[in-house]
């Protein structure tokens, strides 16, 4: 499998009891589908997995691969403290035919590298999918480094990683050391130089709610490779960006949601809605972003 494009880690609409809401769902994939992303992944941190029972996770993967049937590539998060649940998750990727799994290091536990290694290649085995790695240390607690790229190397399974250190430095080694794993863009505001190091896709949390600007981005510095224009566009999601870093990044994901006419509910505990004021200005910036890129694109009215 290639991961080229963009891939979505889709929200998890809830009803106003807290309940995850299955059909608001469905319409979240199908205005996924609809927007030409190039792919969804269920089970990210976007998605809220860590808020979610497991009975809960496999019903979404399920219903996931039901709506969408073939159209786009679906990829399903294996993110567990336990090393036991990752392959639990891996195994039930598996047995409903899911395109990838994604596959990070376990949080809390702090594992060594080679420890990290013998995690992701247990979950490797229970799957036998394709896999992108996931390298989030801010939220893991540790970074996958030399020691663990040898101790993996030995699966054909591991064809990309979502780099999201936000280390440069760690794009460098990647682009230029392991070319048989796909570099994918992980930390949103380094997508240009992602672009520039050869990544060929971008896990992005914001094409929630504006994919098609997003595809925009990438189609002008991977298919066009028209890197002027994509600086024009990158220049125009700074804004945004900057507004989702600075905390609520969840909530922020879902009112951008709302905005586009999707009911999205709230945020499991312990996260908390937005402020009305926050709402306002998270709908100001992306009323601005999508007329700069409408001008860049051509596409304006």
């Amino acid at each position: 499998m290639k991961f080229e494009g963009i891939y979505t880690p889709a929200i998890t609409p809830l009803t106003a009891s807290g309940e995850i809401d299955k059909a608001a769902f469905s319409e979240v994939l199908e205005y996924l589908i609809e927007s030409k992303v190039h792919g969804i992944i269920i089970g990210g941190s976007t998605g809220e997995y860590y808020a979610h029972t497991a009975q809960e996770r496999n019903e979404l993967a399920t219903q996931a691969k039901d709506v969408i049937g073939g159209r786009l590539p679906l990829v399903i998060g294996t993110g567990a403290i336990r090393t036991e649940d990752s392959v639990e998750y891996a195994k039930a990727a598996r047995e409903i035919k899911a395109d990838a799994i994604l596959v990070g290091s376990p949080p809390y536990a702090l594992p060594t590298e080679k420890e990290n290694a013998i995690h992701a290649l247990a979950v490797d085995r229970a799957a036998g999918l394709p896999i992108m790695l996931y390298n989030y240390p801010a939220r893991m607690g540790v970074s996958m480094g030399p020691e663990y790229f040898a101790a993996v190397a030995e699966s054909k399974n591991i064809v990309a990683i979502k780099e999201s250190s936000g280390d440069m430095a760690q794009v460098h080694r990647l682009a230029r050391e392991y070319p048989n794993i796909s570099l994918s863009c992980g930390w949103d505001d380094q997508a240009l130089e992602f672009f520039a190091w050869g990544a060929r896709s971008w896990v992005c949390a914001g094409s929630n709610f504006i994919p098609r600007e997003h595809v925009a981005l990438y189609e002008a510095c991977v298919v066009e490779k028209d890197f002027d224009k994509g600086r024009k566009i990158m220049s125009a999601f700074m804004p945004l960006m900057d507004f989702l870093e600075s905390g609520k990044f969840v909530q922020s994901i879902k009112v951008g949601c709302e905005l586009n006419g999707l009911r999205t509910g709230g945020v499991r505990s312990p996260l908390q809605p937005l402020y009305e004021h926050e709402k306002q200005a998270l709908q100001d910036i992306i009323t601005t972003l999508k007329r700069e890129v409408a001008q860049v694109t051509g596409s304006a009215k």
